[in-house]
């Protein structure tokens, strides 16, 4: 998929979402929130999660590692049991590569746990569906899409 799918997507959906493609190369959270001007904080990262061979959803902040215990303490499984999709598992499962993998419009549902501290911003700025592109969303439309389990990540 691309990010004229997630474009699609955010029309068939009436997303108050919009894309961004005009910023220059932003291959990490710090170089993204410089080029929007925001904090770094605000830029998120999509990761998909196997708990026990299931595929879950994590968004977090950009820079912040997601603790595999967190996750096991939230499923009750040993660390183990939690493994970091590889990148072709992240293409399969939610059509987008690694690196621009929007936090909405995915090939699959699949539960999603979101970071709590994501709520202390209004608008924040994930994937677009390549490396190129970014997605500005605002928090509201996040929880009213994904109905996310809020969890403390950060």
């Amino acid at each position: 998929m691309t990010p004229a799918d997630l474009a699609r997507y955010i029309a068939e959906n009436t997303v108050d979402a919009r894309l961004i493609t005009d910023i220059g190369d932003t291959p990490t959270a710090p170089a993204a929130a410089e080029a929007l001007g925001v904090g770094v904080d605000e830029i998120l990262k999509t990761l998909l999660f196997y708990v026990r061979g299931e595929p879950v959803v994590v968004i977090s902040h950009g820079v912040e590692p997601v603790p595999a215990r967190a996750l096991a303490d939230h499923f009750g499984v040993g660390k183990r049991q939690i493994k970091l999709a590889r990148p072709q598992q992240v293409l399969a499962e939610t059509g987008y590569p690694v690196g621009g993998v929007p936090p909405i419009g995915h090939r699959s549902l699949h539960p999603v746990l979101m970071a709590q501290s994501i709520l202390d911003y209004q608008v924040v700025f994930g994937g677009g569906g390549d490396d190129k592109t970014i997605l500005r969303i605002p928090v509201a439309e996040l929880l009213r899409l994904l109905a996310p389990t809020l969890l403390p990540l950060k």
